[in-house]
């Protein structure tokens, strides 16, 4: 396989199809009904992916990027980006033409991507962002193209779907914070004590949410949910400043959450 392939990242399209397929699985709905929307997120991700490389290769400081744009000018990445985006909107206007309301979530989605990766030195806003792009509009997007609906605008949750996605928002919230100490990105600017405060406080609310929501909804399937969290904790047993430039612990959790992927993937097809 050509080493281009590498610009599209695909190993992180799992970030924005697990909270679809999650709904998808909990209300039982047909997969095959729902295809263009998976189809749209998955190049919507590249997108994503090859856009925030276009604008970070300008950052002599972005060493992981740098490394994989390494002989590529920011045109062709753009390239990548505009044809990824042209065929995801292609893939999306097929539901479009049967509910309108869709388009208005996706236009949200795509503004906040694009405000995340312009201003992602944002302390704790910029994670509330990507977890409303890339957990709760596509699972509400799936929610309205089953047709479950309220006020003619909003998608019905029931209680115990709010606490799944309540779950997995919280282990996203804390798994970025990691992620952007690695990365050198905004918590990085953070003390090692106040970053490991920040990361302590979310893992504890997320471990509370997620063992409520498997107590509650009975869904014990979902037991793996609370690794992330339990990982992340001790991670910060104490104060980290050695975590930048760590990419073996970041393609970890990227790996993790491919296998918790794969995981919802078997669970839909084996019910």
């Amino acid at each position: 396989m050509s080493k281009g392939f590498r610009l599209l990242r695909v190993e992180y399209i799992f970030s924005v199809l697990v909270p679809c397929l999650l709904c998808i699985y909990l209300n039982n709905y047909d997969i095959i009904k729902h295809l263009w929307i998976l189809a749209g997120f998955s190049f919507y991700a590249i997108t994503g992916n090859t856009l925030n490389d276009a604008i970070d290769m300008k950052d002599p400081n972005e060493k992981e990027t740098l490394e994989r744009v390494k002989g590529y000018q920011r045109k062709e990445i753009l390239m990548l980006s505009i044809a990824s985006f042209i065929l995801g909107t292609m893939c999306f206007w097929n539901i479009f033409v049967k509910n309108v309301l869709l388009a208005i979530y996706l236009v949200v989605i795509i503004i906040l991507v694009i405000f995340y990766c312009k201003f992602k030195s944002l302390v704790i806003i910029n994670h509330i962002i990507l977890g409303a792009s890339h957990i709760f509009l596509p699972w509400f997007m799936i929610k309205i193209n089953a047709g479950e609906i309220i006020f003619n605008a909003l998608p019905y949750l029931s209680i115990s779907e709010w606490l799944v996605l309540a779950a997995v928002a919280s282990v996203a919230f804390t798994g970025q914070m990691l992620h952007e100490l690695i990365d050198g990105d905004s918590l990085s600017k953070l003390t090692p004590k106040k970053s490991q405060v920040v990361i302590w406080i979310a893992s504890i609310i997320s471990l509370i949410i997620g063992i409520l929501s498997i107590i509650i909804t009975q869904y014990v399937l979902f037991l793996p949910i609370i690794i992330f969290p339990i990982g992340i904790l001790y991670i910060f047993r104490k104060p980290r400043s050695d975590l930048l430039g760590r990419y073996s612990l970041k393609d970890t959790g990227i790996i993790l959450g491919n296998l918790i992927f794969v995981y919802i993937i078997i669970l839909i097809i084996a019910t």
